[in-house]
């Protein structure tokens, strides 16, 4: 596995990851299923900087697999 491969795989997993944090974090702003996140502590705020990181990181990834493409 070469490193664009490599790196473009991380951006699909942290783009799916980004999503899911960002769906949890929608249900607890609804109150659905807050009980299950109070009782890891996390919060809305967590949940919103966890999806924001996790999609800065499928950005980066995904941008740098493009550049290492193009210079083959």
């Amino acid at each position: 596995m070469d490193s664009a491969s490599r790196l473009q795989l991380v951006a699909r997993v942290t783009y799916y990851l980004g999503w899911i944090a960002a769906l949890c974090g929608g249900l607890v702003h609804l109150g659905l299923g807050a009980a299950i996140f109070r009782s890891g502590a996390l919060q809305k705020r967590n949940l919103l900087e966890a999806s924001l990181m996790f999609f800065v990181i499928c950005i980066a990834s995904a941008a740098r697999a493009l550049v290492s493409e193009k210079a083959k």
